[in-house]
């Protein structure tokens, strides 16, 4: 009858099916740990285990304070770098719901707690001393930061299992895009109408990946 053609829930389905039986194909091979290594030397940024940071911070609010904002935060500033200031640094500032601090944090907790902008910026900040006024999407902060750990790639046997996760994974995309290679190879693809337009000067490559004809 016919029901098959033009269909697109099924040709969705029979692709999903072709696929599946690609990566099948990939996963069949269990990979040696020669390969694992291999493929760790490659890709080490895949599993470095994120750097820490340990740090305080005092918050002066430039809705607050305005222009004097920056003034009062590096006056304070000069006199924490002096050995002088507030014994309680919680009343220097002014009244936030931002952490006063942050111990053994990785970028991303930073960035998720006060910005990514503030985040890069406290990369840079020297340890062991007061540093800033460091500016926010919250205001702008005084920073001291106490520890800076570098982040670390760990041993091939602690992290076995991770990298023959990504490791297969690769492969299944390999496999998918081989095989995709190969059936695309059968065919003339062709772009007609106002649509050729639009790949005349992308490449042969990427007109390819547009055709989608079967």
């Amino acid at each position: 009858m016919g029901l098959d053609q033009d269909d697109t829930v099924i040709r969705r389905r029979l692709r999903q099916k072709m696929e599946f039986i690609s990566e099948d194909a990939a996963a069949a091979a269990e990979p040696t740990d020669a390969q694992l290594q291999e493929f760790l030397a490659k890709h080490p940024e895949k599993f470095l285990e994120p750097a820490q940071l340990s740090f305080r911070q005092v918050y002066f609010s430039t809705e607050k304070r305005g222009e004097q904002a920056r003034v009062q935060a590096e006056q304070l500033l000069t006199e924490l770098q002096a050995g002088r200031g507030p014994a309680d640094l919680a009343t220097a500032g002014d009244p936030t719901l931002l952490p006063p601090d942050l111990q053994s944090a990785s970028p991303q907790l930073i960035a998720n707690t006060f910005g990514s902008d503030f985040a890069a910026q406290v990369e840079e900040a020297p340890v062991g001393q007061w540093s800033g006024p460091l500016q926010s999407g919250f205001g702008l902060h005084l920073v001291r930061v106490d520890e800076r750990v570098a982040g670390v790639l760990p041993a091939f046997d602690q992290i076995r299992p991770i990298v023959l996760r990504e490791y297969q994974a690769e492969q299944r995309t390999q496999s998918n895009k081989e095989f995709l290679d190969s059936l695309r190879a059968k065919y003339d693809i062709r772009i007609e109408g106002p649509a050729a337009g639009l790949f005349e000067t992308t490449g042969a490559a990427t007109g390819a990946q547009g055709g989608g004809t079967n």
